[in-house]
């Protein structure tokens, strides 16, 4: 399964443009225009800049949501069960099959 968006930047690019954001947000006179100002530089569109930003402060622990680690992992076990329930139904089937065979044929000495 594949992502339905593609990453165009590095995890170190973003690291450090998240870190330019918070450190010239004084130098702006809103996060929202950090934010645009750095993006222009690195060729980035301001709203995925923002997402990064927010994402670093859940990650963190400013700001209230889901840390990556956590919807990392929330992923890998729904994909997980996904996959032992369509085991379970193949099996399932599996058996009613050689239940059913079983007794269709005629007996044999």
């Amino acid at each position: 399964m594949t992502s339905k968006t593609t990453n165009k930047f590095a995890p170190e690019v973003r690291e450090r443009a998240v870190r330019m954001v918070f450190d010239h947000e004084r130098d702006h006179p809103s996060r929202w225009a950090t934010v645009v100002s750095i993006a222009e530089k690195i060729g980035c569109v301001p709203q995925t800049r923002h997402e990064w930003v927010k994402k670093a402060e859940v990650n963190s622990g400013e700001r209230a949501g889901v840390p990556t680690e956590v919807a990392d992992k929330v992923k890998a076990l729904e994909r997980e069960v996904r996959e032992l329930r369509q085991a379970n139904e193949i099996l399932r089937k599996a058996s009613a099959y050689f239940a059913q065979a079983k007794f269709d044929r005629p007996f044999r000495r």
